[in-house]
């Protein structure tokens, strides 16, 4: 049985999990996993709903015999097979335990996702790429040639069919026009402190400061440096006797599970843009599950 999943964002009214769920009963489908939201701040209403088709109905039948319905109540939809997985692109600087990270997760299938591609623009990763049989693009940026890298960089996206671009610690910032084309698809990790520290060196500021919590938060990538709309964030403390390199291994480890969550979570549908916020539904069961061990 083939295993597919729906995702509905639309003004919030009576009777949108009723219809849902009848259509798929309908279509001879049985639904595993179900979440919603009704927010009553905006007026809008969040499902993700994961289903077996039991008599064969093919994800095309499903997708227009679905629009009358999504049509009476304004839905915005996405119906997506859960077995297919989505294109990648890493882009990565030199700080690699984002990168190494993300690629056992990969190899071992934890993450369900297809890297197409990662870009550089350094070369010190170029031979662990390679070694995974993964093509490595190394596009030098500088303050001159930057809208040139860019264009090489989209060049990239669009011939390897990427959905989905993850800034691994890719220390560059991104232009406007680019965040704009890319915009829900574009993913970064960065460090987060209490109370904030920004500049060089963050992990020695709060060091020297005695910060308690070293945090780390994964978000959408926006025109404003590091405040798209929040998908993940964990913190792991510190104590007093911690020395500042102690501060920025754990603050790497932490970056690196925060990132990988977001990254799981983006492309197993479960998150959904609500203005300058997110709704993150949790995993459905078995989503974490890996094809191998190591």
């Amino acid at each position: 049985m083939n295993s597919f999943a729906l995702r509905v964002k639309c003004p919030s009214r009576r009777g949108i999990v009723a219809a849902v769920s009848a259509y798929l009963a309908d279509k001879g489908c049985n639904i595993t996993d179900s979440a919603q939201f009704d927010d009553t701040g905006t007026g809008n209403f969040f499902m993700r709903v994961s289903f077996r088709s039991e008599t064969g109905a093919t994800l095309d039948e499903l997708i227009a015999d679905f629009e009358p319905t999504a049509k009476e109540f304004g839905m915005e939809t996405e119906f997506f097979d859960e077995s297919e997985k989505r294109k990648v692109v890493i882009m990565v600087s030199r700080f690699g335990h984002c990168l190494n990270d993300l690629l056992y997760r990969w190899r071992i299938g934890a993450l369900p996702i297809e890297i197409v591609a990662v870009v550089s623009n350094h070369m010190d990763y170029q031979k662990v790429v390679v070694n995974h049989d993964i093509p490595f693009h190394c596009i030098k940026v500088t303050k001159e040639n930057k809208p040139d890298a860019e264009r090489r960089i989209m060049d990239v996206v669009e011939d390897t069919g990427a959905e989905l671009i993850v800034l691994a610690r890719y220390m560059q910032i991104l232009s406007d026009e680019m965040c704009r084309k890319m915009s829900g698809r574009i993913i970064n990790i960065h460090h987060s402190f209490l109370p904030s520290f920004k500049g060089a060196n963050p992990y020695k500021q709060a060091f020297e400061k005695g910060v308690k919590l070293i945090g780390a938060t994964s978000h959408y990538v926006t025109a404003d440096l590091d405040e798209g709309p929040i998908i993940e964030q964990d913190v792991v403390r510190v104590t007093h006797a911690q020395s500042n390199e102690d501060y920025v291994a754990l603050g790497r480890d932490v970056e690196a599970q925060v990132f990988s969550r977001a990254i799981h979570a983006h492309v197993h549908g479960r998150v959904f843009l609500n203005g300058n916020k997110t709704v993150v539904f949790p995993p459905s069961p078995g989503s974490y599950a890996s094809e191998r061990m190591g």
